[in-house]
């Protein structure tokens, strides 16, 4: 009987035992887990109801998602991708839903439905979970692989590592001569404190663009006000596409945001044309724009230099210009970030140029596989890591079950 160890007792540790040992039933296999419980980032995931994929059907679109992995991941997507997801949970009684923004959750709204599901499987296949199995050191002889914890020696054919974002791993598989991206935060809110946005904590546009200033790198979207800065979809994904770049910069670095998402010129335009209809109105009372909240146009439009009391028709072309640049060419400097909610996520890790992305094995070692967050693979918020957990699993699992 063929033994396989699995380092970690997450998403993807769960998701590689499950499908290899249904596939090959004659597999011994064990998941040790440092910690006292497993599964806990499926746990806290998505507010606790576990935000399992996203409702992108297209390999390549999906792609697009992931700042890091972008490349390796089209061929794995070719063949488990998120549609199989849908119909993998629901083979197990676990039926999935689309939510407005496209992220998919269980129908039963709580991550406990996904532990369940894996915990019951393991138990009825007989894979072995071992808790409080914090794996020491690895080695390879005699075409097995040796694995030691604080508690026991093991010995496998297979070794399976899908540990996440863990230092001590990390440093294991450089034992094993891979080397490792450094890693760098991914995925967090911008430090920014400026008298335009303090005290409007939870005020939201829904189509702002933003800027890293000195660099290529744009994103458009949600944003939200918070009270230590800015966030939403749309400085997330610039945190995540931007990760090394702003950990090189040591998170001091300059935004522009436009509030509307509109051209410069286009806004002038309308701004002019207020100027002329509304010319006895005064110019802070009422937000022109649907999309900029009453208290945020009062700040935008004191930042502009006009004055409280002042009417639209009183307007020179430069407190117009002043307005229009608020609108479209904000300037924010940030300094620092905030980790987004629980959602933790780290640019760097295994490099991706030492695996080989048909089976999710080592080039280095045969029979040694990577799968999920220990690899240098990284995506946006909104399901985007668990799928790569998922379909990283799927094909290491099919691989080892067919040897």
């Amino acid at each position: 009987m063929k033994k396989v160890i699995i380092i970690g007792g997450g998403a993807a540790g769960f998701f590689t035992a499950i499908n290899a040992k249904e596939k090959n039933p004659d597999l011994d296999i064990t998941i040790l887990e440092k910690g006292k419980e497993v599964l806990q980032k499926v746990k806290i995931s998505g507010g606790g109801r576990c935000n399992v994929t996203h409702a992108c059907f297209d390999p390549k679109e999906l792609t697009k998602f992931y700042p890091r992995g972008e490349k390796e991941l089209l061929g794995p997507f070719h063949q488990f991708m998120t549609g199989d997801t849908f119909e993998w949970f629901d083979n197990k009684g676990v039926p999935l839903k689309i939510e407005s923004d496209n992220r998919v959750f269980p129908e039963a709204n709580t991550s406990q439905a996904i532990i369940d599901c894996f915990t019951s499987a393991v138990d009825k296949l007989g894979i072995k979970v071992l808790k409080n199995h914090g794996v020491n050191s690895v080695s390879h002889h005699k075409n097995k692989w040796i694995v030691n914890t604080k508690a026991k020696q093991f010995e496998a054919d297979f070794l399976v590592v899908a540990a996440g974002s863990s230092k001590k791993v990390w440093d294991l598989c450089k034992t094993l001569d891979h080397s490792i991206v450094p890693p760098v935060p991914s995925l967090f809110t911008f430090n920014i404190k400026d008298k335009r946005i303090i005290d409007l904590g939870g005020i939201s546009v829904p189509n702002a663009e933003v800027k890293l200033v000195g660099t290529n790198l744009e994103n458009n979207g949600p944003l939200l006000i918070t009270h230590w800065g800015l966030s939403g979809p749309a400085i997330l994904k610039l945190s995540a596409f931007g990760a090394r770049i702003l950990a090189e910069k040591n998170y001091q670095y300059n935004v522009l945001v436009n509030w509307l998402g509109q051209d410069f010129d286009a806004v002038l335009d309308e701004l002019s044309q207020l100027k002329k209809q509304q010319a006895k109105k005064q110019v802070n009372l009422k937000s022109p724009f649907t999309d900029i909240p009453r208290r945020l146009w009062e700040r935008l439009v004191v930042a502009s230099d006009i004055k409280t009391n002042q009417n639209w028709g009183d307007l020179s072309n430069k407190l117009l210009n002043n307005l229009a640049d608020q609108l479209t060419k904000g300037l924010f400097n940030a300094n620092g970030r905030t980790t987004f909610k629980e959602e933790f996520v780290t640019a760097g890790g295994v490099n991706l140029k030492e695996i080989n992305f048909k089976r999710f094995e080592s080039k280095l070692h045969e029979n040694l596989f990577f799968v999920g967050e220990v690899l240098n693979i990284d995506a946006v918020t909104g399901g985007f890591n668990f799928q790569n957990a998922w379909t990283g699993g799927f094909i290491c699992a099919t691989t080892i079950a067919n040897q």
